[in-house]
């Protein structure tokens, strides 16, 4: 971190000017094929129906409004808010401080000419090319795209009520921007007295599986910055042997760690299983089934997530293995293995990697290119590489900008930042320049 406001100003103006000479900040490199097909604008009259209305249902949207003119194009989502989800970490770790930063309505975000059915979907029937809402009404289609996003079940985990986050110490940063909120005052609550910090990591695939190591850096941050270090420790707790899916990234994290200035151990093979909030004590479960009991005094609860159930209940999705009851796409085209006229972006998707909005930055414009070619009989001839972004903070005012692929390779597209450094240039787009990038992919502007 820049040790003087100078130092700041300065990095601050040198990171703009790269951002204004470079159109592909942050978004990996975008191919002249694909720019190509972008500008692609087909006259069919058919119908599509996109379920959800997230990032990925957004950018899917209007991008197919702008390249298919005639087409009938519908929203299915009840879902009337619209979230920038990846500020959510800010907000729960001090650094943003309302909630109106990350809020918006879902009817401004609405491409024009798109009807949007402000219901959930209730079941999907391929076989039939329709799908049905929960008031029972169903809808025709000639191409699906499936962007339900995920589903976060705090109900798998004994004693856990939602309502009680930001009271007692207990923390969870994926829930909602207000869950996000009051994460942060009972963060703040717990580094004026310091004492022991217990973090949790998710059993199943996750979206933003870099938020809880987030979480965990900062909480630390804070408690060296209060000066109550000497009598406050974290502990991090992992379901499996690593505690993220790139090797790379996994490591340096384990050994940045074991260097913080708060003790911070990590314990593998321990799932969170219950919580008894009134006595703040957390119940962890090991691989061979044997009950732990942690006793904390700041819990950050991260909640097993699936598919929602109207796709895992379907026959879109994985049947077996380890990406089971999530959407079945191929990972490279994103075209469903068996219903070729469907198509998924975002969360849902049963690939080995992609569950952040940065993925879509990408992925969006493929998926998008390759609907079109199976609507001219043509095959889906662009590949996604799993592209995936994580701005790491490490404590305020630095951060990692870790970009990966598919293979769990590093792919860094910006200029100046090493992604496994410190850099003020990284927590500078964190904080500064990411909304309006996710704004523009929405739009289908980027």
């Amino acid at each position: 971190m820049a040790n003087t406001k100078t130092e700041l100003s300065t990095a601050r103006r040198k990171f703009i000017k790269i951002m204004g000479a470079s159109s592909l900040g942050m978004s990996g490199m975008v191919s002249t094929t694909q720019l190509a097909s972008a500008q692609t604008v087909l006259e069919a009259n058919v119908s599509i129906v996109i379920a959800g209305s997230g990032l990925a249902g957004l950018a899917a949207a209007h991008r197919l409004r702008k390249q298919l003119p005639n087409a009938k194009i519908t929203i299915i989502d009840a879902k009337k808010e619209h979230n920038y989800q990846p500020g959510y970490t800010l907000l729960a770790t001090g650094i943003w401080h309302s909630t109106n930063s990350v809020r918006d309505r879902n009817e401004r975000l609405m491409p024009p000419g798109v009807d949007w059915v402000q219901e959930a979907v209730a079941s999907f029937e391929p076989e039939l090319n329709q799908v049905q809402t929960v008031s029972g009404k169903k809808f025709d289609y000639d191409y699906l795209v499936v962007a339900t996003g995920l589903v976060l079940k705090y109900d798998e985990i004994e004693g856990m009520d939602t309502s009680i986050i930001g009271q007692d110490g207990v923390g969870s940063v994926y829930h909602s921007p207000d869950a996000a909120a009051n994460t942060w005052r009972a963060m703040d609550a717990f580094r004026q007295k310091g004492g022991r910090a217990v973090m949790t990591l998710a059993p199943t695939f996750m979206k933003c599986a870099g938020a809880p190591l987030k979480m965990t850096f900062m909480v630390a941050d804070w408690l060296n910055e209060s000066g109550v270090k000497n009598n406050s420790q974290v502990d991090f707790f992992a379901p499996s042997t690593s505690i993220f899916s790139v090797k790379t990234v996994n490591d340096l994290v384990l050994k940045r760690w074991t260097a913080l200035p708060v003790t911070t151990n990590v314990h593998f093979h321990r799932q969170l299983t219950g919580v008894d909030i009134s006595a703040k004590t957390a119940y962890f479960t090991d691989q061979n089934g044997a009950v732990h009991k942690e006793d904390y005094d700041f819990l950050h609860v991260v909640p097993p997530m699936y598919a929602p159930d109207a796709v895992r209940q379907s026959s879109l999705v994985v049947p077996d293995g380890v990406q089971k009851g999530w959407l079945d796409v191929d990972k490279g085209t994103l075209q469903h293995t068996r219903y070729p006229n469907v198509f998924g972006l975002g969360d849902v998707n049963g690939t080995p990697r992609g569950k952040t909005a940065a993925t879509i930055k990408k992925s969006a414009p493929l998926m998008v290119h390759n609907l079109l070619q199976q609507m001219q009989g043509k095959p889906a001839d662009q590949i996604f590489d799993g592209y995936t972004s994580c701005p790491m903070l490490i404590r305020r005012g630095s951060a990692w900008l870790v970009e990966f692929n598919y293979a769990g390779e590093l792919t860094p597209t910006m200029p100046l930042i090493d992604p496994l450094k410190d850099s003020y240039l990284a927590w500078f787009l964190e904080d500064e320049l990411l909304k309006p990038a996710y704004m523009a992919v929405l739009k289908g502007k980027a």
